[in-house]
């Protein structure tokens, strides 16, 4: 019986670009890899029995992918539709498994935080839904919906009945505004705040500097050199930062960093000058405003909405010095803690530029609808 040929095999340069990309992709599956390797072999006129040698896979294989590609190109290298074997699970029962994911185990008895793959699938054929049925099978369904019942997500609801109207005198100023009348040449907008616990740590062995194919080291035993508080103003417009050092915060603190910014020009001079802050106890109330007035006539004191010190622009700061500061914490007493940050405030300041804020407030009203629909979803549930 006579033996069929070859087929032949002519590539575009389209083709064989694609081709060597799968076929030396790293990302590529295992058997895209190995059919485009086949063709790519086919079309340089080599042999069946040689592309298998090299490939090592069988004859009739190679014969597959080789007539697949000749009669429909590339779109032929992909699987064929399979009809697969019969479903074991109906679609109810698939329902039901996505409807107790979505429940929290604590409502069903359960005694558990939250549910991971196993829990569920021991659940159903506890209830008598399945009779068996694995954790895969169970992470499979939950996966086309994009239910993650391991994971969550920690919010808070606004409860500052006059959230709106202190959020929005907060955007106003970051957008040189105040009550509806722009803000004049020699008014300045400071936002303040503290950073508690910056702990001096002495590690137990000096760390080591990064090398070639290797991260830097810190050894994990230290000994506690103490901790201090960072207060810090960032000048909205200016990009210009003022901050101190003190054992602990408070009302104190808190003046004598006030005192460090207005006694300098150009705010002793200023006509107004707005300092932004959360509703921290070092600065909480009216009584805080009226202390600032008293002693600074000029200074104007702008409380954001209860729990929404995300408002206040030094907090950016305030991730910064973490990341790039005091991470990792190697520091043999707090006087050295004190330089860095010293320094660091001097090197920020010299290069500094306004931050490019750009929650206005039809984000907030936007925020504010989100929310309220939200409300209104779970009272009715």
């Amino acid at each position: 019986m006579p033996v069929a040929s070859a087929r032949p095999i002519a590539l575009t340069v389209a083709e064989r670009h694609l081709l060597k990309k799968a076929a030396w992709g790293r990302k590529t599956e295992n058997r895209a890899r190995l059919r485009a390797r086949i063709v790519i072999l086919a079309a340089r006129g080599r042999s069946h029995a040689s592309i298998a040698v090299e490939t090592g896979v069988h004859v009739d294989t190679v014969r597959t992918w080789r007539g697949r590609f000749a009669e429909g190109g590339l779109p032929a290298l992909a699987d064929r539709k399979r009809s697969g074997r019969p479903a074991c699970f109906t679609p109810v029962q698939v329902a039901e498994a996505k409807a107790l994911a979505c429940q929290l185990p604590a409502e069903t008895g359960v005694p558990l935080a939250r549910w991971s793959c196993p829990e569920p699938a021991a659940e159903l054929t506890a209830r008598g839904v399945t009779d068996s049925i694995s954790a895969s099978t169970v992470r499979r369904w939950l996966r086309q919906d994009a239910i993650r019942p391991w994971q969550y997500r920690s919010w808070i609801f606004i409860r500052d009945p006059d959230f709106r109207a202190k959020a929005q005198r907060v955007l106003d100023l970051y957008a040189c505004t105040y009550e509806g009348e722009p803000l004049g040449a020699d008014e300045y907008v400071i936002s303040s705040d503290e950073k508690t616990s910056i702990q001096a740590r002495c590690r137990c062995h000096p760390s080591l500097a990064p090398g070639q194919a290797r991260a830097m080291r810190v050894n994990h035993e230290y000994g506690r050199g103490g901790a201090l508080a960072y207060l810090a103003d960032d000048d909205v417009h200016q990009a210009k930062v003022f901050g101190r050092c003190e054992a602990t915060t408070g009302i104190v603190p808190f003046m004598a960093l006030v005192e460090q910014v207005m006694a300098q020009e150009p705010y002793a001079g200023a006509k107004r000058v707005f300092w932004i802050v959360d509703n921290g106890s070092s600065h909480r109330g009216k009584t805080s405003i009226d202390r600032l007035a008293a002693r600074f006539p000029n200074a104007l004191l702008v409380h954001t909405p209860v729990h929404a010190s995300w408002l206040n622009q030094v907090e950016i700061f305030f991730s910064v010095v973490p990341r790039k500061v005091v991470t990792p914490n190697d520091f043999t007493d707090l006087d050295q803690v004190r330089d860095r940050l010293r320094r660091f405030e001097d090197r920020y300041n010299a290069t500094a530029q306004p931050f490019q804020w750009k929650f206005t407030t039809s984000d907030l009203d936007d925020l504010l609808a989100r929310l309220d629909g939200h409300t209104l979803t779970d009272r009715h549930q």
